[in-house]
């Protein structure tokens, strides 16, 4: 198989569902132990041996790395983690320790990425964090360096900084700004690499049109449509979701959280599965550009 096209390389499981109740569509809450290591052995059954955290996550990390050490697999996972938003990073003895005690909690010997979890701590890169993060690549506790973004504009920042090798973006079926901004072509020419999150919209595009939160209006007719299509090409939304961002992006990671084993399973089948023809060009045509009411899951009211 094609590990480029539908491979599991490219498929990165999520993790903020391990550490704390997250997404619209979610109805279980956070998972216990057990279930949150059956998550990850099938993950890693299914091949994917790379994880998305963050300090920030609840007890993600530590649920992580529990896991990782049940299964004997600490030392061949690839963990990206992202620095806590609410500590500096200008202290440079306070992020190692702040690093030094994911290693702990993760169990990993390496972070495979350190990721700035807010766009805005972008511009302290200029000053003394940026300093203090080469010096975690120089004595190897960590790999690669990135950021996690909202915005195209802040993805053209993060690929002007050299050191800025990982940018996490949100894309979807539903959201291609940062496609139609050129920053995934720019990230490929220049070598870097995109993660994609948020790729079933935190559920939203999971959830049925009739069952959309009140005060969210503007999102059913886009749901609707997304159904539409669904029947045409008979694909789940959930294949719809991963299909589109496979085959769009075909040199990004794509980010997926699930709340139970099953939902690994799914995703992994969707992943593999053949896109019918005219369906990627009859989805640019059905969602040429939505408000942010739609694609920004802070302006979302429920």
């Amino acid at each position: 198989m094609d590990e480029r096209r539908g491979g599991p390389s490219r498929l990165v499981l999520g993790t903020a569902q391990l550490g704390m109740p997250y997404g619209i569509a979610n109805r279980k809450g956070k998972p216990d132990a057990a279930m949150a290591e059956s998550i990850v052995r099938t993950a890693w059954e299914c091949g994917i041996s790379r994880f998305d955290t963050a300090q920030a996550y609840g007890d993600s990390e530590a649920v992580l790395g529990r896991a990782f050490r049940s299964l004997g697999i600490v030392d061949e996972v690839r963990v990206i983690t992202k620095l806590d938003p609410r500590k500096p990073c200008e202290d440079e003895q306070a992020l190692r320790r702040s690093v030094e005690g994911s290693l702990k909690r993760l169990g990993v010997p390496v972070l495979h990425g350190l990721l700035l979890h807010r766009e805005e701590m972008l511009d302290t890169m200029e000053g003394v964090s940026s300093g203090s993060l080469k010096g975690l690549l120089q004595d190897g506790l960590v790999r690669r360096l990135g950021v996690s973004v909202y915005s195209p504009e802040r993805a053209w920042q993060a690929l002007g900084l050299n050191a800025m090798d990982i940018i996490q973006i949100p894309a979807s079926i539903l959201d291609r700004r940062f496609q139609k901004a050129g920053v995934f072509k720019a990230a490929d020419d220049l070598g870097r690499q995109i993660y994609i999150r948020s790729a079933f919209l935190q559920g939203l595009v999971l959830v049925d049109a009739d069952h959309v939160p009140a005060g969210m209006d503007a999102v059913k007719p886009v749901l609707e449509r997304l159904e539409t299509i669904s029947r045409r090409y008979r694909l789940s939304r959930q294949a719809m979701a991963l299909l589109y961002l496979r085959d769009a992006h075909s040199g990004a990671s794509v980010i997926f959280g699930a709340e139970e084993p099953e939902q690994v399973r799914q995703n992994f089948r969707c992943w593999q599965e053949e896109t019918p023809a005219g369906f990627l060009e009859e989805v640019a045509e059905a969602f040429p550009g939505l408000d942010e009411a739609v694609l920004n899951p802070s302006k979302w009211k429920h």
